[in-house]
């Protein structure tokens, strides 16, 4: 409501309200008319005045600050200023909203401090596990080295799986940081992800083999599948996406790779019969150390990372992945391309 409009009705009220008493006593119309006449005119001002100095200046001036704090300075300055024709009820109106967007942002803020949190501990985790490990075998190593010359080689051995851990976790660390940044540039090229997963699963055969899984297409493919992406960097994607099918597929399981033509992107699916994953686990199963089995993932292998760098790579090719799972049933984790002719 407009102040006028709320000055004229308040003004209206209590010039109707003096009138009445007026012609209650005096029994005239005419000192009704006079006195409804002054009073109406006198509240109007007075009101106005008192309203407009005290009370509305002070609304405009809230929604004016809301309103640019909810634009930025970069709108504010395009835009240039805005004034509203009725603050009051527009107040409410950006009040709400703001305050609706202030909880959604402080949501968003606990989550990721809460996710900063896990982060920190999973990666003080992941490091101390083999430091540990690397501290024991060679203060072990100082005891047999004279008396156990084999004993000691064998301690080396495992010291130097635990160095190669550790490598493994800081250049995964340091590739997903990379991709974040936009440090690590998107080489884009033409190529048959045809030929690249067949590459691919032909370098994985013997790990399938070892779990006598078989990696195979859905479909034979007998015509190429050209996309406009990177390369290596999709052989990466493939990569960790087979080699994860294998780690938790059922022996004598299989993986199947199956690609399906859209309008303009190629959409790729990995399907294993594996163990599967519980439904609560996969809005999170693209964060960095986000394990749901930490032993089982410990006895396979890994650095925990793989499959955040998947979605990262991804992202940096502006396109999306996504998984769906059954519990002992298996897993389909699927993305999409870009198509080129």
């Amino acid at each position: 409501m407009k102040l006028s409009v709320l000055v004229l009705i308040t003004a209206m009220g209590v010039a109707l309200s003096i009138a009445l008493v007026n012609f209650h006593f005096q029994q005239s119309w005419y000192y009704l008319l006079v006195s409804f006449g002054i009073s109406f005119a006198t509240s109007f001002i007075l009101f106005y005045y008192l309203l407009e100095k005290y009370i509305y200046s002070k609304i405009k001036l809230i929604y004016k600050l809301i309103h640019n704090l909810k634009l930025g300075k970069d709108l504010k300055d395009a835009l240039g200023e805005y004034v509203s024709s009725d603050p009051i009820n527009d107040v409410e109106h950006e009040v709400k909203e703001w305050a609706g967007a202030k909880k959604q942002e402080i949501d968003v803020l606990k989550k990721q401090e809460q996710f900063r949190r896990e982060f920190l501990s999973n990666v003080s985790h992941e490091f101390k596990t083999p430091l540990f490990a690397i501290q024991g075998y060679i203060e072990t190593l100082q005891d047999c080295l004279v008396d156990d010359p084999e004993m000691a080689v064998k301690f080396l051995q495992k010291a130097e799986k635990n160095v190669e851990r550790l490598s493994y976790l800081i250049n995964d660390l340091d590739s997903i940081s990379k991709l974040e940044s936009g440090e690590i540039p998107i080489d884009y090229q033409k190529f048959d992800f045809v030929v690249l997963a067949k590459e691919v699963m032909e370098g994985l055969e013997d790990k399938a083999k070892q779990r006598e899984i078989s990696l195979s297409f859905k479909e034979k493919y007998t015509h190429p599948a050209f996309v406009r992406a990177d390369r290596e960097k999709i052989r990466q994607v493939m990569i960790n996406l087979i080699s994860n099918s294998i780690k938790y597929g059922k022996q004598y399981g299989s993986t199947a790779i199956k690609i399906f033509e859209l309008h303009d992107q190629y959409l790729i699916e990995v399907t294993d019969d594996g163990i599967g994953i519980d439904e609560k686990h996969l809005s999170r199963l693209f964060e960095r150390f986000y394990r749901i089995d930490s032993h089982r993932s410990r006895e396979v292998g890994g650095t925990g990372l793989g499959l955040a760098i998947v979605k990262h790579i991804l992202e940096a090719h502006e396109q999306i992945i996504s998984v769906r799972s059954t519990l002992q049933i298996g897993t389909t984790f699927a993305f999409t391309l870009q198509k080129t002719g």
